[in-house]
């Protein structure tokens, strides 16, 4: 029986607007017992989509897999999500497969709040392994079925709107976090949509490309057990900065890094924010550009902070693009061996890429962002209105690394760029879905692959070109910026992939294209007053972090939305492709 809800219950609830809230995961992630914990937390109804496919077709879930085979169960899994979701609001526990359905994905993200209750493999099997109710369970090895599934899903499950910790231990832990993610998802999510009519929800047609409706705030969450973290995306955030510092850590003080541009256009509205809030605090000033990322200036930063008396528990705010998220993410991971940070990240390219996911460094003069450590902030504040503030150049370098995860993972993504690019150069909501559509795509890798020892390498297509140009050409923002470099390499590597077979000319050409409709640099000998020949190029290469007894890497393509790692790539190969691509340039 349901409960009356209480305040804070019905404030969601309200907030909600009709929809339902949808629990995804594996088996034996607890979608069932949460979510009537939930829903009577709540005061709404708990419907179970397993049970309700049971009852419709009058057998269990196992006869049917038995008797007309897995296909069969998914197409009645699609019809009865389509049924349910038209009838929220309420809490649905859905079948584990479910939501990697394509139709029943969209129709939640429609008419729902998905919540990805997120568990362990270990903690999947230890309760799983007795039950005997499981059909893609039966047979061979589960345990390894098992760990296959995860494999296969969890990437897709990353796509939720909230993702809660399934762990062992009390079922109220996982509701009140789950509660936590409807408040702070509610905050940043669309007005809810319209009512469908069931003929809407049985035919679903899609909308036109041109009338898309998008939220004008949004949030991800890097998942990382404690140390997880939220990215807010939407416009007035740094003005609302001194709020979540308050609910981070309520006594802090802080200290601001920031560069001398964005000390003019941005520091008097965060300062301002920080009195009004009584957050005692002071700032760094640093000078704009690469040349910030030194030796020199890091011990700079790290003396003024440390004499401006901040506490291990207080805050640092890197206010500012990349340089600035690099260096004070640098300086709180060493300070008092470490404290922690908000990024309150000012370009698109920090936006989207370098204030998210924990890297933190500074350059040598052997190469970029060779002295540095993991270090993830406490919170990612992106406010799209300051990007109103960024030259054009800077804005489009930026954008290079949103095209990059079209590139490597979405190919509807790079689709959807390439019919929309002119919206996100203008703002407003498309261009926050292309950066949370960007900041999901990293805040999932991130959470399976932190330290970069996989699959995390992938988001540095490009990036073995770019970083070897940018130190040809010393950091000089003059003649290249780092988005431009990027954008090079990414032409590069696909270039290099044709060449060796892999990946389709079209692709590449689609992807050339699109770089150079939006007036982003393809090729070297674009770049200003360029002079260098394959062999420096390939002696820069080798100064790359990520070079590995002796080998170059290499994120090539098999096709748009399908990159993968190469550590075989012979130097002599690359010179002689470098050696073309400079020869075809002049």
């Amino acid at each position: 029986m349901e409960r009356a809800p209480d305040r804070r219950a019905a404030q969601i609830v309200r907030a909600m607007g009709g929809r339902s809230i949808v629990l995804i995961g594996l088996m034996g992630s607890g979608k069932t017992s949460t979510g009537r914990r939930l829903a009577q937390q709540l005061g709404l109804e708990f419907v179970d989509a397993d049970a309700e496919i049971e009852a419709a077709a009058g057998m269990s879930i196992t006869e049917i897999f038995a008797r007309h085979g897995e296909a069969y169960f998914r197409d009645g899994e699609r019809r009865v999500m389509a049924r349910l979701l038209n009838e929220g609001p309420r809490v649905l526990a859905t079948g584990g497969g479910a939501f990697m359905n394509e139709v029943t994905r969209t129709r939640i993200a429609a008419s729902g709040i998905s919540i990805w209750l997120k568990a362990d493999l270990d903690v999947l099997w230890r309760r799983v392994r007795k039950r005997s109710h499981r059909p893609l369970l039966h047979g061979g090895d589960p345990e390894q079925t098992l760990r296959a599934l995860l494999e296969q899903r969890y990437p897709v499950y990353a796509r939720a709107d909230i993702t809660v910790i399934s762990r062992d231990g009390p079922q109220e832990l996982a509701v009140e976090e789950a509660i936590e993610g409807l408040e702070f998802f509610l905050r940043f999510s669309p007005d809810p949509p319209p009512p469908a009519s069931a003929r809407d929800i049985a035919v679903f047609p899609r909308q036109p490309a041109s009338k898309q409706a998008f939220a004008s705030q949004a949030r991800v969450k890097v998942e990382l057990g404690a140390r997880s973290y939220a990215i807010l995306i939407g416009a007035g955030l740094i003005g609302e900065a001194a709020h979540h510092i308050r609910r981070l850590a309520p006594r802090a003080a802080c200290a601001i890094v920031t560069d001398e541009n964005v000390a003019k256009l941005h520091l008097p509205a965060l300062e301002q924010a920080l009195d009004a809030a009584f957050v005692r605090h002071s700032t760094v000033i640093v000078a704009p550009g690469e040349g910030s990322k030194s030796f020199a200036e890091y011990a700079r930063v790290c003396n003024a902070l440390i004499g401006a008396k901040l506490e291990r528990g207080d805050m640092i705010l890197a206010l500012g693009g990349g340089v600035v998220g690099d260096l004070a993410g640098f300086a709180a991971a060493t300070i008092r061996r470490g404290m922690r940070f908000i990024q309150l990240p000012t370009t698109l390219l920090a936006e989207v890429d370098s204030s998210v996911g924990g890297k933190t460094g500074i350059n040598s003069p052997h190469g970029k962002n060779l002295i540095g450590a993991f270090h993830q902030p406490s919170l990612v504040l992106a406010d799209t209105r300051a990007l109103d503030t960024l030259p054009p150049r800077e804005f489009r370098a930026g954008y290079a690394e949103v095209v990059k995860y079209g590139l490597i993972g979405d190919a509807g993504f790079f689709a959807w760029l390439e019919a929309h690019w002119r919206g996100v150069f203008e703002g407003g909501a498309e261009r926050v879905h292309a950066i949370a559509t960007s900041c999901k795509a990293k805040a999932a890798i991130v959470g399976r692959d932190e330290y970069e020892e996989g699959e995390r390498a992938l988001l540095n297509l490009g990036h073995t070109f770019g970083h070897a140009l940018e130190r040809i050409t010393q950091y000089d923002g003059e003649r290249l910026v780092h988005g431009e470099a990027v954008a090079i390499g990414m032409a590069c590597a696909f270039r290099f992939s044709v060449r060796r077979g892999l990946c389709p000319a079209e692709d590449q050409a689609r992807v050339e294209a699109h770089l150079c409709e939006v007036g982003l640099p393809v090729h070297l000998t674009g770049i200003k007053g360029w002079n260098a020949g394959a062999e420096e190029i390939v002696d820069a290469m080798y100064q790359d972090k990520k070079v590995k007894h002796g080998a170059l890497t290499f994120i090539l393509a098999r096709a748009i939305g399908d990159c993968f790692i190469e550590k075989t790539v012979e130097a002599s190969e690359i010179l002689g492709f470098l050696q073309d691509e400079l020869s075809l340039g002049r």
